[in-house]
């Protein structure tokens, strides 16, 4: 590329060159290397999740994500309280400027790429700042031991005080974690297998799930289990709901508690049950395209393009997207700087939250928010009197705008961000054209040149890419709509499902590799 035609981000390289960053190997890792580091990672992962922040007052804490928390593969008050959520945003503002051309790269370029793959690093740092901050001077309260302890060294007045430097100490560990996370996925990428974000995500749902579906402790474990604290598990709960229940209660509301009532109702588990396998029928839905060998006869191959080509990656960049949503709203009508702001600060139209709460009341928040199964809009629609305080006194075709604005925005948001995977990560028709060309293979009845696959690939893969993202973020939505175990959320679900079909395919394809070298340069292994 002519020098006057690079990006302007090739003027960071002398400060993203000096980032922390994990390296890549030199050579090809053996398969059980790979599998033990992905081990190691998740363990150290687990561990990060049960740091918590020190200094922090849990009591006073207001979590942002509280309802993003599965998908964001973050603990509250932890180390991991921010989750994946900076990379993931990061990773769309990159895919949103490359893809509008507001950026300059071409990712089939090397030096591009590379430039690329750094700058999102440093858009990593800076967003970490960008959620803390807010976060910490807002809502994450130090206790008053650690600032008590401070104010003896800084003093209580001036700019350099107790609290401030009580704050900025967590927002230290904050990015400390945050960019920890980070290096993790590079570890997981470049040395495992899959990616790191995609497992922590996966862990995290599971976490949800097993501890919805089988937790034995009450809705309040300060007290003694009865009808009115039954367990929290959905297995457990309905077992003693309907083992201490006489049968007049059962019907008068003992019913109810079971099968639709928060949390963990049995119609979130049956939902749960669902996802898991129509995602699993999904994943194995393909395309084949038949492949020869050029040059040995007799050697035939298929190509599959899967219903899900794009993953589940647009799903995991929309659920930021509306994470952030949540967030700054929120930041904007609580916070007492930021609510002053003009046209956007404290404005009900924006997004209304009661106070202590992270769930919008009203306001552009609430019609984006997260539906949590039927209870969030079935049972309001059709018995508002019993169940209208559960949507803030919304009416019926507030409730109803709310469900299409919501699925709407995961449908076309998941196209979109198939869209922008697809061109960004070298799965688009020429990208894959000129994978196959290389390994020697081509379309039977097609002559071998890369303008000729990539003219019959354009058939499909475009197409496919559209329904791909279609789908993912209608199962995404529509899990939602249901109701999961765990408050995993129907998009947690979603995830976790195909990021397990997607690991294991991944360890097939390893196997693979590691019995018959030659197939390295084809999957595009070392």
């Amino acid at each position: 590329m002519a020098e006057d035609q690079k990006s302007r981000l090739y003027k960071l390289k002398p400060i993203t060159d000096r980032l922390p960053a994990v390296t890549k190997p030199e050579g090809h890792v053996h398969f059980r290397t790979k599998m033990l580091w992905v081990v190691v990672i998740l363990v150290f992962y687990f561990v990060m999740t049960n740091i918590f922040l020190y200094g922090l007052d849990s009591s006073s804490t207001i979590d942002l994500f509280a309802q993003y928390r599965a998908i964001l593969a973050g603990a509250q008050g932890s180390l991991m309280h921010l989750g994946i959520g900076p990379i993931v945003t990061a990773s769309i503002i990159m895919q949103l400027f490359v893809g509008a051309k507001i950026i300059k790269l071409d990712l089939t370029d090397r030096e591009d790429k590379a430039v690329y793959q750094s700058s999102q690093k440093f858009l990593v740092i800076v967003m970490i700042l960008v959620e803390s901050v807010p976060q910490v001077f807002g809502y994450l309260v130090p206790s008053d031991n650690f600032i008590g302890g401070l104010s003896g060294t800084f003093g209580d007045s001036g700019i350099i005080n107790g609290e401030n430097v009580a704050r900025t100490i967590i927002v230290l560990q904050l990015c400390v974690g945050s960019y920890l996370v980070f290096l993790l996925d590079e570890v997981v990428s470049k040395w495992g297998i899959g990616s790191g974000i995609s497992l922590f995500i996966a862990a995290g749902v599971a976490e949800a799930l097993f501890t919805g579906t089988l937790n034995t402790e009450g809705y309040d474990p300060d007290m003694a289990l009865s009808t009115n604290n039954p367990p929290v598990g959905a297995i457990p709960k309905t077992i003693f709901i309907l083992t201490n229940t006489s049968a007049q209660g059962l019907v008068g509301g003992g019913y109810e508690q079971i099968l639709i009532q928060n949390p963990n109702p049995l119609i979130a588990l049956v939902g749960t049950v669902i996802i898991f396998l129509f995602v699993a029928y999904a994943e194995s839905s393909r395309i084949e395209l038949p492949l020869a060998h050029g040059t040995a006869r007799g050697a035939r191959g298929r190509y599959p393009i899967k219903l899900i080509y794009a993953s589940n990656i647009p799903v995991i960049l929309m659920a930021a997207l509306l994470a952030n949503i949540s967030m700054f709203t929120m930041l904007l009508y609580t916070n007492g700087a930021l609510s002053g702001i003009p046209l956007l600060g404290g404005q009900d139209w924006l997004g209304s939250y009661a106070a202590g709460q992270t769930n919008p009341t009203g306001g552009l928040a609430w019609y984006v928010s997260t539906p949590r199964g039927v209870g969030d809009w079935l049972l309001p629609m059709l018995d508002p009197g019993a169940y209208g305080s559960m949507t803030f006194g919304h009416g019926s075709l507030q409730i109803m705008a709310h469900v299409l604005v919501y699925v709407g925005l995961m449908v076309g948001g998941s196209i979109l961000f198939a869209k922008f995977w697809i061109m960004t990560t070298n799965m688009g028709p020429e990208a894959v054209a000129r994978q196959i060309e290389s390994s020697g293979l081509q379309i039977p009845g097609f002559r071998r040149d890369p303008r000729v696959l990539k003219r019959v690939l354009e058939r499909y893969i475009p197409i496919v890419t559209v329904i791909s993202g279609a789908v993912v973020g209608g199962l995404a939505a529509g899990a939602d709509l249901i109701g999961t175990v765990g408050n995993a959320s129907g998009t947690g679900v979603l995830l976790a499902v195909g990021i397990m079909i997607q690991f294991y395919e991944a360890i097939g394809r390893e196997q693979m590799m590691e019995m018959h070298p030659v197939l390295r340069g084809f999957f595009g292994g070392d």
